[in-house]
């Protein structure tokens, strides 16, 4: 009988995902908690789309085979009862992502979860706004198509290499329209972009430091020259006073980007949204 061995010095576990469904709930879940162990070094492997019995038995095989930490959505009852009695019997810690959650709004709820799989990537509307998002925002990206700026849910302004577009496309596949702007030296943005009254305006900024080495690491990816201005102290400076002073002559709020992830990024401006949403006002 294979056991999972829980040491401080293990660096190296084979971690198993397991999923009657695509598997992204699982990746996302594991990624985030795997984040916080700086020596956790799993070796991942992914089962998606599991829905019977025989596929289960299959995947149990090997995940004796290469014992380590499960984690599983799995919301039939049956298979799930069937994974988990399987899981206890070979001593291989196995946890079930969702139920705590699946409970918790069932309570709230007062009924019980379908326990469908694959439900959260129905093709119901949300989906097709995700998709009409993620359209309008790569039609939108670094100023593109701007005379129909109106339409989107957010607009992104920033200087160069403010990690605008990577974060637009983040809040596209949440679902929002996201268009971006960039900001550059002795060229104005249109005066309609002034006149925006649907989206809400972020104005992305970031340690000058920061933003020579990423301009940079940049450079020498293309095999650029680093001897221009784009990467010059002093001018680098001027843009990013250049655009607090537009962002603070509109009002509109700022995000530093600096030590953000995109993530990170895309939760503050959600917010804003929400603020704004809820109250009608930014805060």
């Amino acid at each position: 009988m294979h056991s999972f061995a829980n040491t401080a010095c293990m660096k190296r576990f084979h971690l198993h995902l397991v999923s009657d469904s695509t598997g992204e709930t699982l990746e996302a879940v594991a990624k985030a908690a795997i984040s916080q162990f700086e020596n956790a070094e799993p070796v991942k492997h992914y089962w998606p789309m599991v829905r019977t019995e025989g596929h289960l038995d299959r995947i149990l095989a090997d995940i004796v085979e290469k014992p380590g930490l499960v984690l599983f959505t799995l919301v039939n009852t049956k298979m799930r009862d069937r994974f988990q009695a399987r899981c206890i019997a070979a001593a291989i810690p196995a946890v079930s992502v969702l139920d705590p959650v699946l409970e918790a709004v069932g309570q709230f709820m007062g009924e019980r979860a379908k326990g469908l799989p694959g439900r959260q990537h129905a093709l119901d509307a949300a989906y097709f706004r995700r998709i009409d998002a993620v359209h309008y925002t790569m039609a939108h990206d670094d100023g593109l198509s701007a005379d129909d700026l109106e339409e989107a849910d957010i607009v992104l302004v920033g200087v160069s290499r403010t990690s605008k577009t990577p974060t637009a496309v983040y809040l596209a596949n949440r679902g929002y329209k996201t268009a971006n702007m960039p900001l550059v030296p002795k060229v104005p943005l249109p005066q309609s972009f002034f006149t925006l009254k649907k989206p809400l305006v972020v104005g992305l900024i970031v340690n000058h430091d920061r933003l020579i080495q990423v301009r940079r690491n940049r450079l020498r990816s293309m095999n650029q020259s680093e001897d221009t201005d784009y990467v010059a102290e002093v001018l680098v400076k001027e843009e990013l006073q250049a655009a607090r002073r537009l962002f603070n002559q509109h009002e509109w709020p700022v995000i530093d980007v600096t030590r953000r992830s995109i993530e990170e990024t895309a939760a503050a401006i959600l917010n804003l949204l929400n603020i704004r949403l809820e109250t009608g006002v930014l805060s």
